[in-house]
């Protein structure tokens, strides 16, 4: 089974935006050795605390140094953008880059109201996504007969694309499509046990794909001891509290005590959030791994991580991939 890393570019507290953009790099680098299949860095607009929203800039560097690792988006929110434009962004990249270009396809708006203000879009648009998720693909084909617009580049990249969601709609759709489709239930799981046999029953064979192929977000934080993990874990702990109760900010470091740091009356909807995770000493992390594997018999596993401290995030990832691997 195929392993791969979901990144934010997350910008910790006392670092800037451009130390969160070399992190990245650095650690698609280590995650080509460790044997990730895919690095995918995700769109998010108005977060002082992420530096991926030009995503497409930043497949573009982080793919420039790396050799083998896929690299992708998990994903572009499609309302904000222009099918063709998107098109012509990732078949741009896949002329440079070759077959190691993914998209995947959100349809959030990836931001609030204002934000989408501010990108000149509209809420309306995401009643446009099946029709717009068509015309790409249409853009990544052949060239068309009597067709007035194509993507150059972009026609004929054949650019793979994923559906993401956390809703039984992002389900249906890819299922209606052919198209594979991961879930966001890193920090969304409500709906993931509807999803998943959703999709697997309703898949349809199209010229985008034969077979469904599902893949499954997990939260892993590994390290030497279960204590020190779950430290580790507070400071994800702290930051999706403080966006759930519309505060966001930077990843702050890890604390001993996390009651003390997140009041009583959110902690229960946060834990409940990041709940499909993985967290503790590497056999702790092994366990849980395989419950969700056999639970949910994912085709691949995108693991996200958000750790304050580097080196620790390294090790966490380094572990991750020594158990998959170890599983075969």
């Amino acid at each position: 089974m195929q392993f791969s890393i979901l990144d934010l570019a997350v910008v910790a507290e006392g670092s800037d935006a451009r130390k969160a953009i070399a992190n990245s790099v650095a650690l698609a680098q280590a995650a080509e050795g460790w044997g990730y299949h895919r690095f995918w860095l995700a769109e998010h607009h108005n977060m002082p605390g992420i530096a991926s929203a030009a995503t497409a800039v930043l497949i573009n560097h982080v793919a420039a140094q790396t050799k083998t690792i896929r690299v992708g988006a998990g994903g572009v929110m499609l309302p904000n953008h222009a099918p063709l434009a998107i098109a012509e962004q990732f078949g741009t990249l896949a002329t440079i880059h070759g077959d190691r270009i993914d998209l995947g396809l959100g349809r959030a708006p990836g931001g609030d109201g204002a934000v989408m203000h501010a990108l000149r879009r509209s809420m309306s648009r995401n009643e446009d996504f099946p029709n717009d998720v068509i015309e790409l693909l249409r853009y990544f084909g052949p060239a068309q007969p009597g067709a007035t617009v194509a993507a150059h580049p972009g026609q004929d990249t054949n650019v793979p694309v994923w559906i993401l969601g956390s809703s039984l709609y992002g389900a249906s759709l890819a299922a209606a499509l052919g198209l594979p489709y991961a879930f966001a239930s890193h920090f969304a799981p409500g709906d993931l046990d509807q999803a998943v046999p959703l999709y697997r029953e309703r898949f349809q064979e199209t010229p985008f794909g034969s077979r469904p192929r599902f893949m499954l977000a997990v939260n892993v934080i590994a390290a030497e001891t279960d204590a020190e993990a779950q430290r580790l874990r507070t400071s994800q702990m702290i930051s999706f509290a403080r966006l759930r109760t519309g505060h966001p900010g930077l990843l702050p470091p890890p604390v001993d005590d996390i009651h003390a740091a997140v009041p009583a009356a959110i902690l229960p909807g946060v834990e409940h959030a990041l709940s499909v995770s993985a967290v503790g000493a590497p056999q702790t992390v092994a366990a849980r791994l395989e419950d969700l594997i056999a639970r949910y018999r994912p085709d691949e596993l995108i693991l996200v991580g958000n750790i304050y401290d580097q080196k620790a995030r390294h090790r966490s990832f380094e572990l991750a991939a020594e158990i998959l691997r170890a599983r075969g």
